[in-house]
């Protein structure tokens, strides 16, 4: 069987995934506290000294020193490599994507590669911080909200313009329907709970995070995300319910969830994702 990546270009991938989940950790940190993600240059949060360049090696450094600071001694979370490992991981998959979307279809599935991986590895650097910020603060930043949905529309325009049929020219415009219908449909979601329940199901957050994977992949891919999302924050909710790590009515951040049924839909294609559903529901093949 071809593999879908050579040898080289994945490891190609996984570096540069690697150098920037480092920077995604920084924007993760600083976004919240409103700091500067460029200056100062990275530092020990605990004593504050600024960190040469071997000590800020993506997880080499992690493990090199032990996970602690060289000056301070202190402790460095293993989060830090962690996220390192998983974007390189997620940089590998979207590398190969245009291979898989090219068989399972995508909204993209007609555009040229590079435009593909580019646009793969983008999506990612938006997604990653957001779900560490979620995790942390419970709070989706709307600023890379609203830079997310302006970039899904471009790329959407490029990749219209690429395909140059008929279909692509009208991808920006479909695109930005399904931005609208996510955000319109997480609102009136949100907006119905609080009528029946008294308190909203959703965040306005989530809501500005669907309108932005609409402008990524589409109408049918967002409704495979939402479907991912839901089936898989439910699945987390019963597991913590039942082990007593959640409790009734506390809340826990949805976006995770959207963000990895996003990346899920990216890297698989649409068409994996409804033959799946299709076997899974029971409708028989598609």
């Amino acid at each position: 069987m071809q593999p879908l990546l050579s040898p080289e270009l994945a490891l190609l991938a996984a570096l540069l995934g690697a150098c920037i989940g480092s920077f995604l950790n920084v924007v993760a940190w600083r976004l919240p506290r409103q700091e500067s993600v460029v200056r100062p240059r990275s530092h020990c949060p605990h004593c504050g000294t600024t960190l040469r360049w071997f000590e800020n090696v993506p997880v080499l450094s992690w493990l090199l020193l032990r996970g602690r600071c060289r000056h301070c001694g202190s402790a460095i979370a293993v989060r830090y490599p962690a996220v390192e490992l998983l974007c390189a991981g997620l940089f590998v998959a979207a590398a190969a994507a245009p291979a898989v979307v090219s068989a399972a279809g995508s909204s993209l599935s007609g555009s040229p590669a590079w435009l593909v991986v580019l646009a793969g590895w983008l999506l990612i650097s938006l997604l990653l911080p957001m779900v560490l910020i979620d995790l942390d603060q419970l709070w989706l930043p709307e600023p890379l909200c609203r830079w997310g949905v302006v970039l899904g529309l471009v790329v959407s325009a490029i990749a219209g313009f690429s395909q140059g049929d008929v279909p692509g020219r009208s991808l920006l415009l479909w695109h930005l329907l399904a931005a609208s219908a996510g955000l319109l449909g997480f609102e009136a979601t949100s907006a119905m709970a609080q009528k029946l329940l008294g308190k909203p199901a959703l965040g306005l957050g989530d809501a500005k995070l669907a309108a932005m994977l609409g402008a990524w992949l589409g109408l049918t891919g967002l409704g495979l995300t939402v479907m991912l999302s839901v089936f898989g924050g439910a699945l987390l909710g019963v597991i913590g319910l039942v082990s007593g790590r959640l409790k009734r009515g506390q809340p826990f951040p949805f976006g995770p969830f959207l963000a990895a049924g996003g990346l899920a839909v990216w890297c698989a294609g649409n068409s994996f994702w409804l033959q799946r559903f299709s076997l899974w529901l029971g409708w028989g093949a598609l």
